[in-house]
C-alpha cells in the first residue's frame, strides 16, 4: 500500500507583524535547503521511493512507466491528440532530442532568445548541422510576438519556432501563448522548452498549439534529476521518422518502441522514475498546477518583499517575474563579496545560485522545490545575519 502523500511545507499562518514560523537551518535529512533552479530540495517520501530496485522488463515497472506517461500527459492537457515520450538524462538532453527529432534536415529553426537556454538551442543546431536563425532581445525583456510575426512573414523557409517558457537566466516569463498563436497562424511548428515552468505555470495543449514541449523530472514536479520528457502532438511526431541525427536522442524511435512493448530502448533511470511517480502523488495532493504554482507564487512574494526590505533590487519588474527563480543585482557595497556571501549562507543551511547574466552583475535565489513560507523566511533571516557579519550596509547596486 502506498504511503500517504507528504504534506507541503507548513505555510505561515500568523498574520503579518506577528511571530514568524522560521525553518531550521537544514532540512530533516541534514541537507541544506536548495534555493536554486535545480536540483532541488525533495520530500523524504520522494527520496525513500528510490530505495527499491526494479528490472527494466519487470511488469510492475512497465506499469509504472505507463501510469507516469499518462499522468504527465494529463498535466499538459494532451488528451488523445498528444503523447508523452520520456528520455534518460537531464533537461538539456531532452531539449536537444526535441530539436534533432522535430526539425528535419531541410528545415530551419527560428529561436527566440532572451537568455542562456535559448542560446544553448542555437549551439545544438550547430552540432546537428541544422539551419537556424536567432531573434534575440536583452535578458531582462520578454521575447516579442510582433517581431516573430514580421520574421515569419518574411522568411518562408522557417519550418519551426523555438521558445523558452521561463528563462531561468533571469527568471523572466515569456509570452508563450502569444508566440504559439502567431506561429500557428503562419503554419509553422512550435517547440517549447518548458523545463522550469511545467507543473507550476499553466500551459494547456488544448488551447496552446505546439508540436513539442519538453520538461524534466525535477524542477516544478519535485522529483529527482535524471529524466526528461516530451509532450508531443501525435500528428507532428509521426512525421519525424528518420529526422534525428542521434540514435539515443531519437524521440520518434523512443516513442515507437514504448508503444510497441512499454519498454525503454536503453537502460531506464529506474530510481528516478520511482521518485517521480511518488512526487506526482504529492503534486496531485497539493492541487496540481494551481496548488503547486500558488505555493511558489507565495514563496516568490515573501522572497522579493524581504530582499527589497534589506535594500536589494530585483532585475525584473514584478509583471515580468515568474515565480520560479528571482535575479537580484549584486550590491555595490565594497564589503560585499559574493563568494563569501554564498559560503556563509551555505554554512547556515541555505544554497543559492550565482548569476548568469551578461547585462548585470547578479545572483539568483529560487522559489521552487519542497520549500514553503517557513523556509523562505528562514533564508531571509540567514541573509540578514550574513550581511551583518560582512558589514554590508548598502545592498543597492553600484551606480552606472
Amino acid at each position: 500500500m502506498a504511503s500517504p502523500p507528504a504534506a507541503p511545507p507548513a505555510a505561515d499562518a500568523v498574520a503579518a507583524g506577528g511571530s514568524r514560523n522560521v525553518a531550521p537551518a537544514a532540512s530533516p535529512t541534514g541537507d541544506p535547503w536548495l534555493l536554486t533552479p535545480g536540483p532541488l530540495t525533495t520530500s523524504l517520501p520522494v527520496k525513500q521511493a528510490m530505495l527499491h530496485d526494479y528490472g527494466s522488463r519487470d511488469t510492475r515497472f512497465i506499469d509504472i512507466n505507463r501510469r507516469l506517461r499518462e499522468r504527465l500527459l494529463t498535466i499538459a492537457g494532451g488528451g488523445n491528440s498528444h503523447v508523452c515520450v520520456p528520455l534518460q538524462g537531464s533537461g538539456t538532453f531532452v531539449v536537444e532530442a526535441m530539436v534533432g527529432t522535430f526539425v528535419p534536415a531541410d528545415g530551419k529553426l527560428l529561436i527566440l532568445v532572451n537568455g542562456a537556454y535559448g542560446r544553448r538551442m542555437a549551439r545544438m543546431c550547430e552540432y546537428f548541422g541544422l539551419r537556424y536563425g536567432v531573434e534575440e532581445v536583452p535578458e531582462d525583456a520578454p521575447v516579442d510576438p510582433q517581431t516573430l510575426e514580421r520574421v515569419l512573414a518574411g522568411d518562408p523557409e522557417i519550418s519551426h519556432v523555438a521558445v523558452v517558457h521561463c528563462e531561468t537566466t533571469s527568471g523572466i516569463l515569456n509570452p508563450v501563448e502569444a508566440v504559439a498563436e502567431v506561429t500557428a497562424r503562419h503554419g509553422r511548428g512550435l517547440l517549447i522548452d518548458a523545463m522550469s515552468a511545467f507543473g507550476a505555470i499553466a500551459l494547456d495543449a488544448r488551447r496552446t498549439p505546439y508540436d513539442a514541449l519538453v520538461a524534466s523530472s525535477n524542477k516544478c514536479l519535485e522529483g529527482s534529476p535524471g529524466m526528461g520528457f516530451c509532450i508531443a502532438r501525435k500528428a507532428a511526431l509521426k512525421q519525424c521518422e528518420g529526422n534525428s541525427p542521434s540514435l539515443s536522442l531519437d524521440l520518434y524511435d523512443q516513442w515507437r518502441s514504448m508503444e510497441a512493448n512499454g519498454q525503454w530502448r536503453f537502460t531506464p533511470p529506474t530510481h528516478c522514475i520511482l521518485a517521480l511517480d511518488r512526487a506526482l502523488d504529492e503534486f496531485e495532493a497539493e492541487g496540481g498546477v494551481a496548488g503547486r504554482g500558488g505555493r511558489y507564487r507565495e514563496n516568490c512574494r515573501i522572497l522579493v518583499e524581504g530582499m527589497r526590505a534589506l535594500g536589494f533590487q530585483t532585475l525584473l519588474p514584478d509583471e515580468l517575474q515568474a515565480p520560479i527563480i528571482v535575479t537580484f543585482h549584486m550590491p555595490g557595497d565594497p564589503n560585499f563579496v559574493f563568494e563569501t556571501f554564498y559560503d556563509r549562507l551555505r554554512r547556515r543551511g541555505y544554497v543559492i545560485y550565482p548569476g548568469k547574466l551578461t547585462v548585470a552583475d547578479s545572483f539568483r535565489i529560487g522559489c521552487i522545490g519542497r520549500l514553503g513560507a517557513a523556509e523562505m523566511r528562514g533564508a531571509l533571516d540567514a541573509i540578514a545575519a550574513v550581511l551583518r557579519e560582512m558589514n554590508v550596509r548598502d545592498c543597492a547596486p553600484r551606480a552606472g
